[in-house]
């Protein structure tokens, strides 16, 4: 779901009166996410789209730092808005790229990535620029702890068959896979929380909703 350019995003991004954006990127490499004076667990969105998943989290779970990770401008200027209506201190928004991750976390330092409705890039030759292909997977292990996760959810089937071959591939092991995360969600039994994005919300319904969870396999020797 594509939002237009909006021409001044990032002078807005950078006003003063918002605690959220982080604008001074080059004093923070290697050293997120010692940004919340705290020692809560750290959870990040890449691509955080309109915002409603990660604000939304962040007010339900004080007790959970989060840190939304969005390239394009406009797009995150959307996300601040909506975190503007609320005054959360678990919450930072930074404008960058997930392939410069490495350059700006510690190693070991984050709890949670979600991958929500990532671009599928379905052209085989865009398959490099997917957030599960293994450049990217080589970043996350980096950045997340040993007990660390990977929840990912996507509407793309070739997506998430991709997902799970490059997972198992390269040094995770996969876990509550479900093939239709809304039906599974009425089970009675299932006690998964499940905060929808916007995207979610309006095409969830047009089809299934695939979810999977993911852990590093730690070198034991």
């Amino acid at each position: 779901m594509r939002l237009r350019k909006i021409k001044d995003a990032k002078e807005r991004l950078c006003q003063d009166n918002n605690k959220y954006f982080i604008n001074d990127l080059d004093n923070l490499k290697g050293k997120f996410p010692n940004i919340f004076n705290n020692s809560n667990p750290i959870h990040i969105e890449i691509g955080c789209g309109k915002g409603k998943f990660i604000v939304e989290n962040a007010i339900r779970h004080p007790e959970i730092n989060f840190i939304a990770v969005e390239k394009f401008d406009s797009v995150l200027l959307r996300c601040l808005e909506k975190a503007l209506n609320y005054d959360l201190n678990n919450l930072k928004l930074i404008n960058v790229d997930a392939l410069e991750l490495g350059t700006y976390f510690k190693e070991k330092s984050i709890d949670v990535i979600y991958l929500n409705f990532s671009d599928p890039w379905p052209k085989r030759h865009h398959a490099k620029r997917r957030l599960t292909s293994p450049t990217f997977l080589e970043i996350y292990k980096k950045i997340l702890k040993d007990d660390g996760a990977i929840y990912q959810k996507t509407d793309n089937r070739i997506l998430f068959a991709y997902s799970l071959e490059s997972i198992s591939n390269n040094g995770f092991s996969i876990s509550n896979i479900s093939l239709d995360l809304h039906k599974d969600l009425l089970n009675e039994n299932n006690k998964l929380e499940n905060i929808e994005t916007e995207y979610e919300e309006k095409f969830g319904v047009n089809g299934p909703i695939y979810r999977l969870e993911a852990r590093k396999v730690l070198n034991n020797d």
